[in-house]
Formats: structure tokens, sequence, C-alpha cells
């Protein structure tokens, strides 16, 4: 278990600082530097850490921001919190800080009486995509296309920076039940037993890389199911251009499901015979103002 605290001194900002120059190698400039960390965190937003002793693994930081209603209807908009940046160091992934550090955010905003936090997301990213979906609830019904432009970190350059926009509605049932441990989450047999269609089917290539086969189904049926890689930087680091690809149809096939009026409700990371597969799981319908499933 990591201490869980706000960043408050400048030595935290520092460490945070050197973090983010560690997450995102190659980075030019780092992307929220300290005098903006310090802002943030003394004008209502969210910075938070984690630490293990005295050394910061990871933080989380976020600030208020609206979500824009009717534009006839100015009165409609709404508060929400901007969840800007998630960071933690690659030895210490798949250890649950970022999710502690997301539950620890969670309990913050809700003390400011605002319902909605979002962010975005590198959809092709299955680790990312388990903790927003499966294990907080999110939900996404927002494909946003290149949306930093070009990118030269080490994690992303060369590669579009599609994103997928979360809402986690943090009063909703769905995501407490999520949180408190209370569903039980679906397996992809159990998927698979109920037919459900494949967007993007798949299989290994000569080299035992996933690959896609041909172009997307159209959507159809109340539940469908998008794939994406259980490790994308893998294949990147084995064959950009595959890399690639896997980027350009997993944007065709989310955009067309959600132009279809489907949205991301769930997600499924399991093992497939010998090798691990990710899926979205899309649902046809629509999310409430208060983030209740209709």
């Amino acid at each position: 278990m990591f201490s869980i605290r706000p960043l408050t001194s400048l030595p935290d900002f520092h460490a945070a600082e050197e973090l983010q120059r560690q997450v995102w190698p190659g980075s030019e400039l780092i992307i929220a530097p300290l005098h903006i960390m310090l802002t943030v965190a003394q004008n209502g937003g969210v910075v938070i850490g984690a630490w293990d002793d005295d050394k910061l693994v990871g933080f989380v930081l976020g600030f208020l921001g609206t979500v824009e209603g009717d534009p006839d209807r100015p009165a409609m908009t709404r508060l929400k919190h901007c969840s800007h940046m998630l960071a933690v160091l690659p030895e210490y992934r798949d250890k649950g800080v970022g999710y502690q550090l997301k539950i620890a955010q969670y309990h913050a905003v809700n003390q400011q009486a605002v319902r909605l936090i979002t962010w975005t997301f590198d959809p092709i990213e299955s680790r990312n995509a388990n903790l927003n979906i499966a294990r907080l609830g999110g939900i996404s019904r927002t494909y946003k296309r290149d949306y930093y432009g070009e990118m030269n970190d080490g994690l992303n350059v060369g590669l579009l920076s599609d994103r997928l926009l979360v809402e986690w509605w943090i009063t909703s049932n769905r995501v407490k039940q999520r949180i408190g441990g209370e569903r039980k989450r679906l397996s992809l047999e159990s998927y698979m037993a109920a037919d459900m269609l494949i967007l993007n089917p798949t299989r290994a290539n000569d080299a035992g890389l996933p690959r896609m086969i041909g172009e997307s189904f159209e959507p159809s049926g109340v539940i469908c199911l998008v794939e994406i890689p259980s490790n994308f930087q893998g294949i990147k680091a084995k064959d950009v251009e595959l890399a690639r690809e896997w980027k350009r149809q997993v944007r065709r096939a989310l955009e067309n499901a959600f132009s279809n009026g489907y949205l991301i409700t769930d997600f499924v990371f399991e093992n497939v015979g010998d090798r691990p597969r990710a899926f979205y799981v899309l649902s046809q319908g629509d999310v409430k103002l208060d983030g209740e499933m209709r």
C-alpha cells in the first residue's frame, strides 16, 4: 500500500516534474511544469501524489471545467472536473498505484459536489482501458482524432495521437458498484457464448502478432465488441507499420460504432488459448445526465 496525499511543497512539485521526464522519455518539454501544478493545486484543482516512503511514484492532476449544454440555454452549463494527467513510474505500474490515485481524486471531487470527471486516453492501450472502463466504471462515446497533433515522446512518436474521452459519473450507481467491487465482471467466454459480433476480427500473423482481417463490420445488436492489442507497445517495438495499422483500424471501428449510437460501457482482458486478448464492449443506448444507464 502506498501513501496517498496532495502535493503541497515545492520539493513535491519538483519531484512531479522529474517523474514526468521518466514517464514520457524524449519529450522536449515537461507537460505540466511546477508553476502550472502549483497554481492548479492552490486554486480549487486536485493534485495528489502516491509515495513509496519518500519517493513520489505517481500523481494525478486535474482542475474544474464546464460541460456545455444547449447553446440557447446557457444556464444549463454544468461544472465538471477535468482530469488532465495521471502518471506512474514504469517500475510501479500494475501495482495499483493508478487506481489508488483515481479513488483519491474521486473523493476529492465528490467533496466539491461535482458529479462528472472527464479525461482522455489512448484507445489502443489496454492497461489504461482496463483501469478507466472496467475497474472505474467510466464510459466513452466521444472519439477525438489526432487530439494532440504530432507528438515526439518515446511512447507516441510517429503515431496518431487519437484519444477517447472518458466520462466518469462519480455519483452514479454504476461507478459506486464498480469501485465497491459489487459488480461481477462478465468473462469473454460469456460474450462469445451469446454470439456477440466482433467488429474487427483478428488472427495472428506469421510473427505471432495479432492483426485485423479485412475492414471493420457494421455494428448491430444491443452489444458488440471491438478488439485492441493486449500489448500495443510490444507490437510497436516489433512492427511499427502493424502498430500504425491497428491505430487506423480501431479508429474506424469506434468512430463508426459511436456514429451508430453505441457507447463503450465495459472492457474485457483475458487469456484466450495461447495469447491474451482485449476487447471494448459497446452497448446500444444512451446515458442520462447523472450517468445512470437507461
